[in-house]
């Protein structure tokens, strides 16, 4: 393909971009972080720098952690390059993929976008893997072979001489951390692109301002909503919640609906007039009667989900144009790219969506952000919820005025003092990765040492336990107190498809260098029964 450069950048991109394609010119193996606050044109950056591989003949790999980033990204190498490029992630059928793989190993194809799993085509003469978003947690492949494509890409590109560009406006601490000792180089977008600015960023405290009976949307935001309708510019909804309500209730006797075959609660989607679980995907219809009391149509919604916040914007707006955007409010890529076009269009007025919304896309018309419930994920057992918020907030709050018009985020919370979010309000974002470090280096977890997460599953939870006392047993025989294994304990989620959960943690120093071959000597104690799975996860990204 011929190469195209930017003729439009900016003076801070135009350096950068020296930088990365001075990089690709070399062929040879290196990574850098490239941190850009959000709408400071990452994009373009690392398009040149592809450019630049295409000049030298090389084969460039971009990595997207959704599948809807690849149709934005594809759409804008188009552009560019005037060519669509090739996708791979699970939704194209054998035939298709087999014609890439022998494109690829042949190299008559010398760009691909795709999710985790294109790391594994049989490239030739790959000389750049971008990972876009490089944050973001759908990297980590948590079952069968467990791996993080991000990790991956880095050894890829090692072994093949390749640079490798982590993209994101909110790293990892893992990158942050890598940058900080000279690992990767870091390079930063510090300014929007052109006449746009950073949206202001303000919480709206609701232990101080009442939300109305089965309302979730304050008064400051709803009159923030209704301000953008009176000038026709666009509002954007976040809330992570399927669905229409998580929990659904009999009024009469407490009953819960819960799934048959998982220890999780059954979410209502009122749109398709189902219960669904969300961890095994079973389904049925919401019942007249109640199954305990037979109190009939006495059930209540606890909690907002996406579907009853669209819900009350009908009733607040009713001249609104309202899209949902969620996993389950598409059934397939042609209707998501619809739904995308019409938001980019302007033929939307309020945008309602869960994280699939909150990165990557670049909607001039949004001016604002409101987030539902800011609270709803910053407490957990999991080691990077905190940092997990972070960069979900900031990402979300960052669609807000991208082009011309000045943008505005409001962050609903009960708990402003929480430093998540004073972090966000007051633009500080080296005060919150000091404190997030500080805490994990007290704590000696990642990227400050090193977690194995052991799943044990089988059909009986008494066997279950019994052999994780075992597995405790044998690890405690022989290794000493540089490694030290906790539990067995149930998981979070004690039962997922008829399948109860037990759960182990081995926590080392991050300089223990033996834990591979420890880890294989312990494996080679015991012989796995016939009904009980096991999964080693290094570094787990969750905990459920």
């Amino acid at each position: 393909f011929s190469p195209v450069f930017s003729q439009t950048l900016s003076p801070e991109q135009i350096a950068i971009s020296k930088i990365l394609r001075q990089k690709i010119r070399t062929s040879r193996y290196g990574t850098t972080l490239l941190k850009g606050v959000t709408g400071s044109g990452k994009t373009e950056v690392y398009l040149d720098a592809i450019a630049e591989a295409f000049k030298i003949g090389s084969q460039v790999l971009v990595l997207v952690p959704e599948i809807v980033l690849s149709i934005s990204f594809a759409h804008r190498v188009k552009e560019r390059f005037g060519f669509t490029p090739v996708q791979w992630h699970s939704g194209i059928g054998t035939s298709q993929r087999k014609r890439i793989y022998s494109a690829v190993a042949t190299n008559k194809l010398q760009l691909v976008v795709g999710a985790r799993s294109s790391l594994f085509l049989p490239f030739n003469k790959l000389g750049l893997i971008v990972v876009d978003e490089e944050h973001d947690s759908s990297y980590k492949q948590e079952d069968g072979v467990c791996y993080n494509a991000r990790d991956m890409a880095v050894l890829r590109a090692s072994i093949a001489g390749a640079q490798v560009i982590l993209a994101s406006a909110t790293p990892s601490l893992e990158s942050w951390e890598n940058s900080k000792n000279g690992k990767y180089e870091k390079l930063d977008l510090k300014e929007r692109f052109g006449t746009a600015v950073l949206p202001k960023i303000t919480a709206i405290d609701l232990k101080k301002e009442k939300l109305a009976k089965s309302s979730w949307i304050s008064p400051t935001l709803k009159s923030a909503i209704k301000k953008r309708l009176d000038i026709n510019e666009q509002s954007l909804l976040f809330l992570n919640r399927r669905g229409y309500a998580p929990l659904t209730v009999c009024r009469s006797c407490g009953f819960q609906f819960s799934c048959s075959s998982c220890d999780a609660r059954l979410v209502e989607h009122r749109s398709k007039r189902l219960m669904i679980c969300h961890q095994c995907g079973e389904s049925s219809q919401l019942p007249i009667r109640c199954p305990a009391c037979m109190a009939e149509e006495n059930f209540v919604p606890v909690g907002p989900g996406i579907e009853r916040l669209a819900e009350e914007c009908e009733l607040l707006f009713p001249d609104a144009r309202t899209v949902v955007l969620s996993s389950d409010s598409v059934e397939n890529e042609l209707q998501l790219i619809e739904k995308i076009k019409d938001i980019a269009s302007g033929c939307i007025d309020i945008i309602i969506g869960t994280q699939i919304i909150s990165k990557g896309h670049n909607f001039e018309r949004i001016t604002l952000v409101g987030v539902i419930d800011a609270d709803v994920a910053i407490q957990g057992t999991d080691i990077r919820a905190a940092e997990k918020s972070f960069q979900s907030l900031l990402q979300v709050s960052g669609r807000a005025g991208r082009k011309k018009k000045k943008g505005e985020a409001l962050l609903q919370t009960r708990y402003p003092e929480n430093p998540v979010i004073s972090a966000i309000v007051d633009g500080d974002e080296e005060k919150f990765w000091e404190a997030e470090c500080e805490s994990r280096q007290a704590a000696g977890v990642p990227p400050y040492g090193r977690m194995v997460s052991i799943l044990i599953s089988g059909p009986n939870e008494a066997e279950l336990m019994e052999f994780g006392r075992l597995l405790v047993l044998k690890w405690n025989s022989m290794i000493d107190q540089k490694m030290v294994i906790f539990g067995p304990a149930l998981a979070p989620i004690a039962k997922v498809r008829s399948r109860y959960r037990v759960r182990l943690l081995i926590k080392a120093k991050l300089n223990e260098n033996t834990m591979q071959n420890t880890m294989q000597k312990w494996l080679n104690l015991f012989v796995l029964p016939k009904k009980i799975r096991m999964l080693i996860d290094v570094d787990p990204q969750s905990f459920y």
